[in-house]
């Protein structure tokens, strides 16, 4: 087994103001600030039974699981927890299929049907069971708002899934006929998840120990944007602006992640929405280490070292990898450490400890 000097010694204490700082770029910050979007559930499991996570806690007390989330979150160097209100659900057209990932154990995964979703027609949209945003469970947050360490934050999220709920619902091929032959229905939906997502965020702003918002939106793919850039602008892009008004309005930052090449809006998203941070790169459509040079000398970055790159990667490489990339992206600050994306369960997990371990040695 693998030995990672700096997570092992655990002498990593969080600083979310720190934190904050240096995504506001504020200067060079005087260490490395980890991020993600998320672990599988299979990479969290590993991690906390490798370093013995739960050692002292009790199983069948009710907030076991967030004790043992906070002490994986504090051993990987984040300063954050994640936490979101959690609704009724939004019913989508979805197909389990079997997974290949190795770590897998659930069986499955669901992926999105980009034929037709349960809202063709306006006689779907009445029918559909929208979810009502006032009946928002918060007792995660509300755990978090009372028991998180004083040296640690909330980032709430995910929320604004404009573009993608736009697809879940139509189906991404129905929804690009429907953008030239029923817009008005487009429009609808639109309409909907917006005031949503408002009332969500509305919620959210309410815990004062919430100190980031992170919207999750993914709008294109290797090569482009899902649909034109002036669709993008009036069905999507004026609800992440409107979310980052209200989270600047409260003093939090605004962070974004959505896949894709996002060429054609990244200056909108930059200059218009105000986003304060973009999370998601991957090499073949974008470094981040070029990234630093061009918009991300007005936006913090987040992530970056590219998915593919750690599953096929020795410990060398992506110690290397780490070292080159902090070099170029942590002065001025505005960068913190993280995947290309999200800890994905087929991620070896020795591969992404060299990550964290990397990150916590540098400079030292």
């Amino acid at each position: 087994m693998a030995k990672f000097e700096a997570i092992e010694s655990r002498k990593f204490r969080p600083d979310s103001q720190g934190l904050l700082d240096n995504i506001r770029r504020k200067g060079t910050p005087d260490r490395v600030y980890h991020i993600e979007l998320f672990q599988d559930a299979e990479i969290r499991e590993a991690i906390s039974e490798r370093f013995d996570l739960t050692e002292g806690m009790k199983a069948n007390e009710h907030d076991y699981e967030q004790k043992k989330h906070v002490a994986l979150r504090r051993l990987c160097g984040f300063d954050f927890v994640t936490a979101t209100p959690e609704s009724t659900g939004w019913k989508f057209n979805r197909n389990v299929v079997e997974d290949t990932a190795p770590l897998d154990r659930n069986g499955g995964r669901h992926y999105q049907n980009e034929l037709a979703g349960p809202i063709t027609s306006w006689e779907d949209f009445e029918n559909y069971p929208w979810p009502d945003p006032d009946l928002l469970d918060t007792g995660q947050l509300e755990w978090y708002q009372q028991n998180l360490p004083e040296d640690m934050c909330i980032i709430g999220g995910l929320t604004g899934h404009f573009c993608e709920y736009l697809t879940w619902l139509m189906g991404y091929e129905t929804l690009c006929f429907a953008l030239f032959e029923q817009r008005d229905l487009v429009s609808a939906i639109a309409e909907k998840i917006l005031d949503f997502h408002r009332v969500e965020l509305e919620r959210i702003l309410e815990f004062d120990r919430v100190s980031a918002i992170w919207g999750s939106d993914d709008m294109g793919f290797k090569t482009g944007l899902l649909f034109s850039p002036a669709d993008l602008r009036e069905f999507v892009l004026n609800g992440h602006k409107l979310l980052a008004e209200m989270t600047h309005a409260a003093g939090r930052v605004y962070l974004l992640h959505s896949c894709g090449m996002l060429d054609e809006i990244i200056g909108e998203l930059v200059d218009d929405v105000k986003i304060d941070a973009k999370h998601s790169f991957e090499d073949t459509i974008e470094d981040v280490r070029q990234v630093k040079q061009t918009y991300g000398q007005n936006i913090a970055l987040l992530g970056g070292i590219d998915v593919d790159f750690l599953c096929r990667s020795d410990e060398t490489a992506i110690r290397q990898r780490v070292r080159k990339t902090l070099d170029i992206c942590m002065p001025g600050g505005g960068y913190c450490l993280g995947t290309g994306n999200s800890v994905a369960n087929y991620i070896p997990l020795d591969s992404y400890l060299t990550m964290i371990d990397e990150g916590m040695l540098y400079g030292k």
